[in-house]
């Protein structure tokens, strides 16, 4: 465990405007990657705004950039991309390492803008909410015609953790 820093908490919430895969609808799900650690979260049949709400925890090691990726469930072929996002958790971890506490409830912390380095639809407020950091991002798409996904990250510190 010398290595680990903590756990990251990925709140992966709604997809907005996804990508028609089947006739006229598709059956999305997410896939999320930091390094060789793959999670996913349930597929929502037939949706093309499908809401998730599902928290996926990634442990960290070291902060590498974070892939979400976006597929349409086939059953009796491969699962059609709905498209991808990567995002770099580095503001969010510089924001988690100033050890903040005793702030006012939805003070900012920092804004993350959306730039060619990133996929965020809009400006990414770091807060400060309900004792701890946590950053709301809309990520749009990647190599597909339309679509967003809208999540949420938090960090949880694990003792024993060289933290962040």
């Amino acid at each position: 465990m010398e290595h680990f820093q903590g756990l990251l908490r990925v709140h992966v919430h709604k997809g907005v405007n996804l990508a028609v895969r089947d006739v006229r609808t598709s059956d999305p799900y997410v896939v999320i990657q930091m390094g060789k650690h793959k999670l996913k979260t349930r597929v929502v049949k037939k949706n093309i705004n499908p809401v998730w709400d599902e928290a996926l925890t990634l442990s960290v090691s070291e902060p590498l950039p974070v892939k979400l990726e976006v597929y349409d469930r086939d059953t009796f072929s491969l699962d059609d991309k709905m498209g991808d996002a990567v995002f770099n958790i580095q503001p969010f971890l510089e924001s988690v390492k100033m050890h903040l506490d005793d702030l006012p409830n939805g003070t900012i912390i920092t804004t993350v803008k959306p730039s060619k380095a990133n996929c965020l639809a809009k400006e990414s407020q770091i807060i400060w909410a309900d004792g701890k950091v946590i950053q709301k991002m809309i990520l749009r798409l990647q190599n597909v015609e339309c679509g967003e996904v809208e999540i949420q990250l938090s960090w949880i510190d694990i003792s024993g953790s060289r933290g962040v």
